[in-house]
C-alpha cells in the first residue's frame, strides 16, 4: 500500500489500524491470512464459519477508520500519518498522547519500541524514537528556540492497578490528586535528557524491567501498560507541554484465560478494566462531554489531562495479527477501536457500501492493489454470500458491550481503592516480617552471649 501521496490529515483524535505480517510460526502452521485492505481507509476481516448444516462460508466485516496500514508499511510510515501531526501540540502548551492497542502479539511493542533482531529491539526505529528526534528538531527551529525549553523523561508502568517506576528499579508509586484536581505521580523519577541517545538509554534501561508474562498468544507478553513520557519544562521548572506514548498490555478475551491460573485470570480482568475505561474517556473526549470518567481506572487517572481541555491531542494505533486463529481477537480490537472514534454530532459517517456491488466492488480494489490472488482464495469459500451492512449498534452487541453506567464508575472506584489499601497493607505486613526478622537475629545474639556467661560462672 503507497502513502506516498496521501495527505496528512489534522484529527483531534486519530484512529488508525496495523496489520502485522504472519509471523514464522503461522506460516509453517499455513495460516491463512483472513484481513484485507482494499483502501487506505477500510479493512475487511473474512471470519471462517459454519452453517448448520456443516457447510463453510465466510462472514465478511467491514471497518473504516483514518488510516489502515498493511504488512509492507514501515514504522516510520506510521509515525508521519499517527504522532508526528500531534507533536507540535506540545509547543503550543498542549498534551499529546499516543496509543498502541491490539491482542499480544499483534506487534504493539514493535510499533512504539522498534524493530526486533531475535530477542534484540532496536529502539531506534520506533515511534519513542522519533518523537524524541522531531522535539530535539523543532527545539532548534527559529520558532521554538526562543523558548529556551528543557527535555526530561519518565517511564513508569500501570501493572494490577498499582504504578511502578521503571527508571527506579520498579519502586512503587502512589498517585494523589492535589486542590487543584492535577493528578500526580508522587516521587515519579523525571530524568533530564540533552539529546536523542540519551532518551533512548532511558527507554532501553526502562523497558528491561517492564513486566512480561506467558500468554496463550506469547511466551513474552507485556502484561503491563507501558507509559513513556517526554515533558517540556521551562528554565523555572514549569510545565510546557507533555507527550505521553502509551503501549498497552494485550486485551485478553476471557475464554483465553480459561486454562490460566487465578493470578494470570486477575491479571487479564485488571487489563480489560482499564480497557474499558480508556475507551469511554477518549469517547467522551471526542465527544466534548463535561464529564470524563478517568477515576474509572489508574491508567485514565494518571492520564486525566490527556482527556482535558481543547490542546489535547490523540491517536490510537490499533495493532492487528491476520490469521485465522486470531480472527476473535481482530474483531474485539476492530470493534474496540471503532467505538473509540465515535465523533460529535456533524461528523462524518462511512457510506455503506451498495450490497449487490460489494463483492465486485472489493474485487477490482485488490486487483488494482496486486492482491487478487488472496481475495480470489478466500473467496472461492463463499457461496453466493453478498456483505452484510453492520451498524454501529451490531458492533456493540457482537462485541458484547453496552454503555457504562456512572455507578459502575463508582463501584469501580471503591474496588481500585480498597485494592490499593489491600495492597498497602501487604507492603506494611512484609516490613513488619523483615523488621521481625532483625529482632530475631539480635535476640540470638544476646542469647548466645549469655549462654557465653553462664558457661564463665
Amino acid at each position: 500500500m503507497n502513502f506516498q501521496n496521501e495527505l496528512v490529515r489534522d484529527h483531534r483524535i486519530c484512529v488508525c489500524v496495523r496489520k502485522r505480517p504472519l509471523n514464522k510460526k503461522e506460516n509453517k502452521a499455513k495460516t491463512v491470512d483472513v484481513v484485507t485492505l482494499p483502501s487506505k481507509d477500510h479493512i475487511l476481516v473474512h471470519e471462517p464459519k459454519l452453517k448448520v448444516d456443516l457447510t463453510k462460508f465466510l462472514e465478511n466485516h467491514k471497518f473504516h477508520f483514518d488510516y489502515t496500514f498493511d504488512e509492507n508499511v514501515s514504522n516510520d510510515v506510521v509515525y508521519k500519518y499517527t504522532a508526528q501531526p500531534i507533536l507540535r501540540t506540545i509547543f503550543d502548551q498542549g498534551v499529546a498522547t499516543c496509543f498502541a492497542y491490539g491482542q499480544t502479539g499483534s506487534g504493539k511493542t514493535h510499533t512504539m519500541g522498534g524493530d526486533f533482531t531475535g530477542k534484540q529491539q532496536n529502539f531506534n526505529l520506533g515511534i519513542y524514537a522519533m518523537v524524541a528526534k522531531d522535539v530535539f528538531e523543532l527545539l532548534r527551529a527559529q520558532q521554538y528556540a526562543q523558548l529556551e525549553l528543557k527535555v526530561s523523561c519518565s517511564f513508569f508502568e500501570i501493572y494490577g492497578g498499582k504504578v511502578f517506576d521503571l527508571l527506579a528499579k520498579r519502586a512503587k508509586r502512589r498517585v494523589l490528586e492535589d486542590g487543584n484536581n492535577v493528578v500526580n505521580v508522587v516521587d515519579l523519577k523525571e530524568t533530564p535528557v540533552l539529546s536523542v541517545a540519551s532518551v533512548l538509554n532511558v527507554i532501553k534501561d526502562g523497558s528491561a524491567v517492564r513486566t512480561s508474562g506467558q500468554t496463550s498468544a506469547n511466551a513474552h507478553s507485556s502484561r503491563s501498560h507501558a507509559v513513556f513520557q517526554i515533558m517540556l519544562r521551562t528554565q523555572r521548572g514549569k510545565l510546557h507541554g507533555k507527550f505521553s506514548l502509551i503501549d498497552l498490555a494485550g486485551n485478553e478475551r476471557g475464554a483465553d484465560t480459561n486454562s490460566a491460573n487465578r493470578a494470570t485470570r486477575i491479571e487479564g480482568a485488571e487489563i480489560n478494566k482499564s480497557l474499558l475505561a480508556l475507551k469511554e474517556c477518549i469517547r467522551a473526549m471526542s465527544n466534548n462531554q463535561n464529564h470524563i470518567p478517568f477515576r474509572a481506572s489508574k491508567l485514565t487517572q494518571v492520564l486525566r489531562d490527556s482527556f482535558i481541555g481543547d490542546k489535547a491531542r490523540t491517536c490510537m494505533i490499533a495493532t492487528l495479527a491476520p490469521g485465522q486463529n486470531s480472527v476473535e481477537c481482530t474483531l474485539n480490537t476492530l470493534r474496540y477501536a471503532d467505538r473509540v472514534k465515535e465523533l460529535g454530532p456533524g461528523a462524518k459517517q462511512a457510506a455503506p457500501l451498495e450490497p449487490n456491488n460489494d463483492l465486485a466492488y472489493l474485487h477490482q480494489s485488490l486487483r488494482s492493489q496486486g492482491t487478487a490472488h488472496h481475495y480470489l482464495h478466500i473467496n472461492r469459500q463463499i457461496t453466493n454470500r453478498q456483505m452484510e451492512g453492520v451498524t454501529d449498534a451490531h458492533f456493540g452487541m457482537l462485541a458484547g458491550e453496552e454503555e457504562e453506567d456512572p455507578e459502575m464508575y463508582n463501584f469501580h472506584q471503591a474496588v481500585d481503592m480498597l485494592q490499593e489499601a489491600e495492597g498497602d497493607l501487604v507492603d506494611e505486613h512484609q516490613q513488619c516480617i523483615e523488621e521481625n526478622k532483625e529482632y530475631l537475629k539480635q535476640e540470638e545474639a544476646i542469647l548466645e552471649g549469655w549462654k557465653e556467661t553462664w558457661i564463665m560462672i
